[in-house]
């Protein structure tokens, strides 16, 4: 009889572009989050928590066809053979969500929303397949008092977690100036408005001259690679390169350079209206340039927007892997998008909001050293007799009754050095030691760990009599000893 091969045994190993968050990760983000939520609140925005499947028809933008039904998202099809899928960002399903709650619905409505997206798309540094993200919008309004809104509340945000001003941005842009540049080109080729798009979108990395070259025949890329130009005259790129170098020494010159870049166009001239009010709105609430500022230079994603765009951008520097100094850069991004809900409901609908990468924003405040030291664990009890487990499960039920935290240790009491171990492990601030004797007297030692670990590192011999890290202290004085020492330390 052949011998039952054994089935092999699963790999223990994340899946491709995904990754896990241990205690301190989580915690950072959820106080981060906390933060959050708290200015947006504050500005009379309500929370959503939508679903985190949608219908492949609800995201629109990622649909499957046939022979790729998973291009984008993760998707599959349910019973009934229609096609579902997890969300890929927290827009489209507030686009759902208010086409089907409309009439029970506050319009404006005033939503924030924060969890995780999927995107079905090549992993790469730093890039995963599961990201959180952190969204506010305004449903509802068209009047640009709610873009200039979400302005503020986004320095607001910023500052609130931990971004000092002068080391952040807030830039903002509008689509309809650059649909005024577009018109005042003549351009009518959709295929060629989308080549001078997608070359304005390169503007951060090849600069001014690099954008002449593309829009007209041509340049060579850093690997000496040619790529093919748009084919424009000098004539026609002229307009596009007014709009990206535009910006002025204040804000009212930055407007009179954009008027000049739109020409007689009535889109375009509706565009720099609508930055001169948000502008103006910002002023009147005491955001200047120094945190909100008008900049032509933001054309990320201006194929999506339909109005006003901004991009948040810290403006700290850091090193790279190569050890080289570079900008932080984008956080966050926004805009009007007047178009999404009119997918579901055949009426357009103004809508305009903006989107926190959190995992970026958590990695700029540890740059900061605003978080990613080391986190405080519990306060552990030790167990110095097994058959007295009440007593320890007394004890520490009075600390977490006191708002401490705190466990007893659960493992085997065998050995009590590996319980100071497993306190060093959890970066517990303080022990507390009950033996047979202690119980007998009525007393307990409270160990400073803290303390302790210092004193080990560099104290001569007086220095650790003269500071002992442990205390012997009345049953009854427990809590007030251990929160003495929390607070030495917090």
């Amino acid at each position: 009889m052949a011998k039952v091969k054994k089935a092999p045994r699963p790999k223990a190993q994340t899946p491709k572009g995904f990754r896990d968050y241990f205690g301190p990760e989580v915690t950072e983000r959820a106080e981060m989050l906390e933060a959050i939520a708290g200015v947006y609140h504050r500005y009379g925005f309500d929370a959503l928590e939508s679903s985190a499947v949608e219908t492949v028809e609800a995201l629109g933008k990622f649909l499957p066809d046939v022979d790729r039904p998973n291009e984008g998202v993760f998707a599959w099809q349910d019973e009934d053979e229609s096609w579902m899928a997890l969300r890929y960002d927290l827009t489209a399903p507030l686009a759902r969500v208010y086409a089907q709650h409309r009439n029970d619905l506050p319009l404006p409505y005033r939503r924030y929303a924060m969890g995780p997206v999927w995107r079905n798309e090549k992993p790469g540094p730093g890039r995963f397949r599961q990201f959180y993200q952190c969204d506010a919008d305004t449903v509802g309004a068209a009047s640009v008092a709610a873009d200039a809104e979400i302005c503020a509340m986004l320095a607001d945000t910023l500052e609130v977690v931990g971004i000092p001003r002068g080391d952040y941005l807030v830039r903002v842009n509008n689509r309809k100036v650059l649909n005024g540049v577009l018109e005042t080109m003549g351009l009518e080729d959709d295929a060629q408005r989308d080549a001078v798009l997608r070359t304005i979108d390169k503007f951060d990395k090849v600069g001014e001259a690099g954008v002449r070259e593309l829009l007209g025949k041509g340049r060579l890329d850093a690997s000496g690679a040619y790529i093919d130009g748009v084919g424009l005259s000098e004539a026609q790129a002229e307009p596009v390169v007014a709009f990206l170098t535009s910006k002025g020494a204040d804000a009212a010159a930055t407007v009179a350079n954009l008027r000049a870049a739109v020409g007689s166009s009535e889109i375009g001239a509706e565009g720099v209206d609508e930055l001169e009010e948000i502008g103006a709105l910002l002023a009147a609430q005491g955001y200047g340039p120094d945190r909100i500022e008008i900049d032509p230079s933001v054309v990320r994603g201006l194929g999506y927007y339909t109005g006003p765009v901004f991009e948040a951008e810290l403006t700290f520097e850091i090193f790279d892997e190569k050890g080289r100094k570079r900008q932080f850069g984008s956080v966050a991004g926004g805009g009007r998008y007047d178009d999404l809900v009119k997918r579901f409901t055949g009426q357009a609908v103004p809508a305009t909001g903006v989107s926190i990468g959190v995992d970026r924003l958590l990695a700029a405040l540890r740059e900061k050293g605003r978080i990613g030291g080391t986190v405080q664990g519990p306060v552990v009890v030790t167990v110095m007799d097994r058959d007295r487990m009440a007593d320890y499960q007394a004890m520490v039920a009075e600390l977490r009754n006191a708002g401490i935290r705190a466990e007893v240790y659960l493992g085997n009491p065998k050995n009590f050095g590996n319980q100071l171990k497993y306190a060093d492990k959890r970066s517990s601030p303080v022990a507390v030691i009950e033996g047979g004797d202690e119980k007998e007297r009525g007393v307990v030692q409270i160990k400073d760990l803290v303390l302790g670990a210092k004193l080990a590192e560099s104290a001569s011999l007086e220095e650790w009599k003269e500071r002992p890290s442990q205390y012997e202290v009345a049953r009854g004085d427990l809590v007030a000893k251990v929160r003495e020492i929390l607070n030495q330390w917090a």
